[in-house]
């Protein structure tokens, strides 16, 4: 028997700045009354985050742990890929539906957590997928901004002065590597790919008072007098092959990271080269088939993990089909960077 993709469960967190939005465009049954700022589309997080792993909801594993079965068919999912230290799932996939801005933050880099065990590497990317006229996304530090100048600033207006502003463009990426400081602007919904680590180090809070900032951690790990400021937009131009259209948005030392469409009744074979993908389908409907079982329906929100070892397998769009497809490097990918 084939085993066919895995669909998650959506794990939804709370935020000061969350909103509604991720009901509204990509369908989620968001719990009431809530400001729904994240959530986490496939997570398998250390024991010491809570409620950080992803559990499945269709087949045969439905209701266990993406971490449990790792364990049990790691060659069948991962084939070649890595896993975290830990053991686990080398990604954490979100979605951020930012109503007021985040925090004015960094992740650490490698020196911090080398000298930091009990902090984690983030580098991270976003793909804006829906954003109000005007918002934006601040994105590195301007020229010329100093330790001294961040260290004056923070915890007042003045620091909006420092911080890079760039359009938030529907389908551009941004890739933002530790140690670059970022904020997501209010109005912005974006889908969020990054290494597997929740540490992050809050430098402003934009006047909202009563959580910690981390200046100190903050400064060892800025990247100071090196440019993130650039606009973002995909390129180059899209690969086009029959009825699909590929967008390659950015390759990075942890993942690549593409825009697919599909139109309306086309097929994408599904080629995993021995890696697993992971896909978020962010409009339209279709399925996914496996060689003698019945079609897994795709619709608008999902996230999907396509296991390395599935063979036999095709994409079928049916209003047209839109989807982020993450991939890993492979070892020899890393052997040779």
């Amino acid at each position: 028997m084939m085993h066919p993709p895995l669909l998650f469960q959506p794990i939804f967190r709370e935020k000061v700045w969350g909103g509604r939005r991720l009901a509204d465009r990509l369908g989620k049954s968001l719990p009431e009354g809530v400001r729904i700022g994240e959530s986490w589309e496939l997570a398998d997080l250390p024991d010491s985050i809570p409620d950080g792993r992803s559990t499945i909801a269709n087949g045969p594993w439905r209701g266990r742990t993406l971490r449990e079965v790792l364990h049990e068919q790691r060659e069948w999912l991962m084939g070649s890929a890595e896993l975290t230290e830990e053991g686990g799932f080398p990604l954490l996939i979100k979605y951020l539906d930012a109503r007021e801005n985040l925090s004015v933050q960094v992740h650490p880099d490698a020196d911090y957590v080398r000298a930091h065990p009990e902090a984690h590497l983030k580098s991270e990317a976003w793909v804006v997928i829906d954003a109000e006229p005007g918002a934006v996304i601040y994105k590195g530090l301007k020229p010329g901004v100093t330790e001294a100048d961040l260290r004056a600033h923070a915890g007042t207006p003045a620091i909006r002065e420092d911080l890079v502003a760039v359009p938030a463009v529907p389908g551009a990426c941004h890739y933002l590597p530790s140690g670059t400081v970022h904020a997501l602007g209010a109005g912005v919904l974006v889908a969020e790919v990054q290494t597997p680590s929740d540490t992050t180090f809050r430098i402003d809070d934009w006047g909202r008072t009563g959580r910690e900032l981390h200046l100190e951690e903050a400064i060892e790990c800025i990247r100071f007098g090196v440019d993130g400021g650039d606009a973002g937009e995909p390129s180059p131009p899209p690969i086009e092959v029959g009825s699909t259209r590929t967008f390659e948005l950015v390759r990075t030392p942890y993942f690549g990271l593409e825009r697919i469409e599909l139109r309306s009744a086309g097929v994408l074979e599904i080629v995993t080269s021995g890696m697993p993908e992971v896909w978020m389908i962010l409009s339209g409907s279709g399925g996914i088939e496996v060689a003698g079982e019945p079609m897994n329906a795709m619709e608008r929100g999902q996230t999907w993990l396509i296991p390395a070892s599935l063979t036999g397998a095709s994409a079928r769009s049916g209003t047209g089909l839109e989807f982020l497809r993450v991939s890993l490097p492979s070892p020899v990918e890393g052997a040779l960077a």
